[in-house]
């Protein structure tokens, strides 16, 4: 639980760093929280889009906008909720909105995927359901009051990340494919790689799930003695 709080505060104030001039500035212009949620909901779509159509094709000054998207995706969803803590936009139906709309973004990512070719669809829809009930943990052990702030390795800024990265990769590995197309060594990475990082990425969100699972039922056993 102290490790949990503590990892929480250093991200905390490392992001501090970065988005207090940012956040000043929403806030001075008076941008709402939820306009921040919808830009960053569209941010997802069109990374989700460009790797449904293949992004891995496209050349490389527009492939890099997959994981570029990504990333502003999750600038976006740093910053809405920050707006809302300084500023009296913080409400139960902007967090709700904010909720829904992040659910909705990883989901569009995976289903871009799967679209794309870059995984099997069961394999998708594995990944889907662990997202959905990673999330669901955590809202449903909030609602009795146990406290779940930083537990589990893949929470949402974890999950973008590790996505933006493996993304990135695969973008570079076919681009040098290009470049050496006689490369067998190339050849079996390209085809390989993702499916690897995905299966770590799939391990992880079991790990993220059993994490939560073991600290909800100790905060609650413990309450009740």
């Amino acid at each position: 639980m102290l490790e949990d709080k503590t990892k929480r505060e250093k991200q905390r104030e490392i992001l501090h760093k970065f988005i207090d001039r940012p956040v000043d500035f929403l806030i001075k212009h008076n941008v709402s929280p939820n306009l921040l949620s919808y830009i960053g909901f569209t941010c997802s779509l069109i990374g989700a889009f460009l790797i449904a159509i293949g992004f891995v094709y496209l050349p490389v000054w527009l492939s890099v906008f997959v994981p570029f998207s990504i990333f502003w995706s999750g600038v976006f969803d740093v910053l809405d909720g920050e707006v809302a803590r300084r500023t009296t936009g913080e409400s139960q139906s902007g967090a709700f909105l904010d909720s829904n709309l992040d659910r909705l973004s990883d989901i569009a990512l995976i289903l871009g995927m799967i679209y794309g070719n870059l995984i099997h669809f069961l394999f998708g829809f594995f990944i889907i359901f662990l997202i959905i009930m990673v999330s669901y943990t955590r809202s449903r052990a909030e609602n009795e009051g146990v406290d779940m702030k930083g537990v589990g390795f893949m929470e949402r800024a974890e999950r973008l990340i590790y996505l933006m990265f493996i993304l990135s990769i695969e973008s570079w590995i076919h681009f040098l494919c290009w470049i050496f197309p006689e490369n067998q060594i190339l050849v079996l990475i390209s085809v390989y790689s993702f499916l690897f990082f995905m299966l770590i990425f799939l391990i992880l969100l079991i790990l993220t799930l059993l994490q939560r699972f073991v600290h909800t039922f100790k905060d609650l056993r413990s309450s009740v003695v």
